[in-house]
């Protein structure tokens, strides 16, 4: 790997709003930015057709980061979400048991992302990944949490044997401090495109458009959306 410290980043993007708000904060430090996402048989697999379309609006609307904005590298793991009994890869109801993860949680799916994003950034000049776990909104997932990263981050050191840095600047924020880092970042312009490009219903669903976004409205993602555009939109 080439270490070109705070030169180049690369930014796991799904086209939802963490990860396009993560990509705006990667384009607005670093000099040089690729985006990597997966296809591991997700149901709400329209985030897939909405990588391309969010990443073009970005160019659009802020021309300086569309000149540091350079390849996407897609990644075919539909294998590893078989393995997954999760409802996010198969047809199972979403739901949060008491006492117990979330159906919708994916097994290892984010350190499964890191190694593969790391294995890319060794090749391509990348010692910075940038993700957007989150332990504040992180639904119960173990892997979103700041010790699960960190000790990932490490174990990729290791088994480079090379620099590799971790950065998820969503991980202490909830989602009305993400909505205000958009804000930061971009304004209006960037709230806006957040609004209508992105994709993170778990149902898939881009037929309603709310608010905050397109959704089914009654999913964990959506309801958590909503929750976050409301308190920021009234300070709450």
């Amino acid at each position: 790997m080439i270490d070109e410290g705070k030169d180049s980043a690369l930014v796991l993007f799904s086209a939802g709003q963490d990860s396009t708000t993560c990509l705006a904060w990667a384009l607005s430090r670093f000099k040089r930015v690729e985006t990597i996402g997966f296809d591991y048989g997700q149901r709400h697999r329209i985030e897939l057709d909405q990588r391309p379309l969010v990443r073009a609006a970005l160019v659009r609307a802020f021309p300086d980061w569309g000149a540091k904005l350079g390849p996407d590298h897609a990644v075919d793991i539909k294998a590893f979400g078989a393995l997954a009994d999760s409802a996010l890869t198969a047809e199972k109801p979403i739901e949060a048991p008491p006492g117990a993860l979330p159906t919708t949680f994916v097994p290892g799916r984010n350190l499964v992302f890191l190694a593969y994003a790391a294995a890319l950034g060794y090749t391509r000049g990348f010692s910075t990944l940038v993700g957007g776990m989150c332990e504040t909104d992180f639904a119960g997932y173990p892997d979103c949490r700041a010790e699960t990263i960190s000790a990932m981050a490490q174990a990729l050191r290791l088994g480079l044997d090379a620099p590799v840095t971790v950065e998820t600047p969503l991980m202490f924020l909830t989602k009305a401090e993400t909505w205000g880092l958009a804000r930061d970042l971009g304004g209006e312009a960037l709230i806006r495109l957040i609004q209508r490009e992105t994709h993170t219903c778990y149902r898939g669903d881009r037929d309603r458009l709310w608010d905050w976004g397109y959704g089914c409205g009654d999913c964990p993602a959506c309801a958590l959306r909503a929750r976050g555009w409301e308190e920021f939109t009234t300070g709450q």
